[in-house]
């Protein structure tokens, strides 16, 4: 709970809510303990205060966005790819509680258990009277990732700016095909290609699938010359 406390610089008070935020589901079947005490419940209230709390910030920020375009970012400032970035970066991923089979599989480091892990913690600071603080935390940590986001929108909406284009000239859209998985379970690299009009246009990889095919369509934007992608 320090630790936690030191992450997040927000003092606890009611320290069993956090524990239940840090347990992931394998550990509560493993030890045949109800399902409420792993962190599922105060992650689906998490995800309702982040997005709330970057609401907030994208509201005051961009006074003159329009609802569109402030959607556009939140959506990939609460994605999972950036809460994990960020979970990695404070050091929460180390605090979760795992099974020792989940353990052993590398868990700890995967987008999605991360990425839930950071949101049941804000659920449980919401309940523990600390809302006002997370947004001052938010504000604080996300908004680097959001003027990134803002500033370099194109390699963040690659995917959608080339079905845009393609559909706009031939009415068809792009295909995406994994060629290759490289690495452990745990820390995979996966190569995509993307092809249009039976051809391929250009390749990308990440660490999931949903990156690897945001690379290659940006890949693709600049080879194809659409707005907003510079070579």
């Amino acid at each position: 709970m320090r630790e936690l406390s030191e992450i997040f610089k927000i003092g606890i008070d009611n320290e069993e809510l956090f524990v239940r935020a840090l347990t992931h589901p394998s550990y509560t079947k493993e030890r045949e303990l109800d399902y409420t005490q792993s962190y599922e419940r105060l992650e689906f209230l998490g995800d309702a205060v982040l997005k709330l709390a970057i609401s907030d910030v994208l509201y005051k920020k961009y006074p003159d966005y329009h609802e569109g375009d402030l959607s556009k970012i939140r959506s990939i400032a609460v994605s999972d790819a950036t809460l994990f970035e960020i979970s990695e970066k404070l050091g929460l991923s180390k605090l979760i509680i795992l099974a020792k089979h989940e353990e052993k599989q590398g868990c700890r480091k995967l987008e999605s258990v991360c990425a839930c892990a950071f949101e049941a913690v804000l659920g449980a600071y919401y309940l523990d009277g600390k809302f006002l603080q997370l947004i001052n935390f938010i504000n604080e940590v996300f908004t680097p990732y959001i003027e990134d986001i803002d500033k370099n929108f194109e390699k963040f909406n690659a995917k959608a700016l080339l079905q845009e284009y393609t559909q706009s000239i031939t009415k068809t859209v792009p295909v995406y095909k994994l060629v290759k998985e490289t690495g452990p379970a745990h820390n995979k690299t996966f190569e995509v290609e993307v092809w249009y009009e039976n051809e391929l246009v250009a390749r990308g990889s990440g660490r999931t699938k949903k990156d690897a095919e945001q690379k290659s369509a940006y890949e693709a934007c600049k080879k194809l010359g659409v707005a907003g992608c510079q070579k």
